[in-house]
């Protein structure tokens, strides 16, 4: 199923969404504008902004504050996409050059600050400080995740639990921030909200360890990406870290050693290695039971279109091949 499919419940919604990114991307400052809508408007899934209309809807809301929140998580991760495409000297994002390739390094990281700053003052007319709270929370958590994934890189005694706690900091906290968004805007109760921000931070988590796998497997034009990105960046993820443990004695010190070094030197040796340990089958598995814990977190919310799109959305993030 696409992202088109899954999102039909909230299509008049997306638009919505879309409308206000065009308007607050405006800035007096042409730079600005150039590299935010090159940014913005160079594909993606729009995950996190649909994750906060489907809890919105699912727990009945009547508004509009959820377009301007669902703009806000959409501009809060593309900034941080911009600081981190930077950070990581990426030259290529979704098939597109990155931003940084395209205007540069300063410019990336500035218009990135925009963004963030932008959110801030649009989370602010919302005039819920719950709200407020929620999002300066998951923010100040992205960027820990962000220096903790710094300090694993080139690091070859990582365990699987440090690996986890990236993840769940850099990428799941957006996706548990998205849903807990749209439960407020609901009106839900506590035990209810905490079970939908739960399901955010569970498929966020299975949809990295997903985006992990395919850094070993996918098809680079489907992905956008160069194969093997995280590898050249010495990132030991899961399917890295399992290799190490199980593959045999001289696949390890392959792996270790290129986690050490960085580069794609070995690249075809360790795709070999990777697949013969069972390296990315054990990060799938990992992946689907995140998955099965998001879906079990719903079970407090009545039936609708929108909780369905909801477990859709659980089937989609580790069943995808980009």
């Amino acid at each position: 199923m696409s992202t088109k499919q899954l999102y039909a419940p909230i299509a008049a919604d997306m638009q919505a969404v879309d409308a206000v990114i065009r308007q607050r991307l405006h800035s007096d400052v042409v730079l600005i504008r150039q590299v935010a809508e090159y940014i913005i408007h160079s594909g993606g899934k729009r995950m996190r902004p649909a994750l906060v209309l489907f809890a919105a809807g699912a727990m009945g809301y009547q508004g509009t504050n959820h377009h301007q929140l669902a703009a806000v998580v959409e501009f809060i991760h593309t900034a941080t996409l911009l600081h981190d495409d930077v950070v990581d000297e990426s030259e290529l994002r979704r098939g597109n050059k990155t931003a940084n390739a395209m205007f540069g390094n300063a410019a990336s990281v500035l218009v990135g600050d925009f963004l963030y700053t932008r959110a801030f003052q649009m989370m602010v007319g919302v005039d819920n400080m719950r709200v407020m709270q929620v999002l300066a929370d998951a923010t100040n958590i992205i960027a820990e995740g962000e220096v903790l994934q710094l300090l694993n890189c080139h690091n070859v005694d990582v365990e699987i639990d440090d690996y986890l706690r990236v993840i769940r900091y850099k990428t799941a906290k957006l996706f548990e921030a998205a849903t807990r968004l749209g439960a407020i805007l609901g009106g839900a109760d506590e035990k209810t909200e905490a079970s939908i921000a739960a399901f955010g931070m569970h498929l966020g988590t299975a949809f990295q360890l997903i985006d992990d796998v395919l850094d070993y497997s996918s098809d680079e034009a489907a992905t956008g990406k160069h194969l093997g990105d995280d590898l050249a960046e010495g990132k030991p993820t899961l399917p890295l870290i399992h290799t190490m443990r199980h593959g045999t004695p001289e696949q390890a010190a392959l792996v270790r050693k290129a986690i050490e070094t960085g580069g794609r030197d070995d690249f075809q040796a360790i795709l070999v290695a990777i697949h013969e340990s069972g390296a990315l089958e054990e990060t799938r598995r990992y992946a689907r039971a995140e998955a099965r814990l998001a879906t079990d977190a719903l079970s407090v919310l009545p039936p609708s279109i929108f909780k369905e799109a909801l477990l859709q959305l659980s089937d989609f993030a580790v069943g995808r091949d980009h």
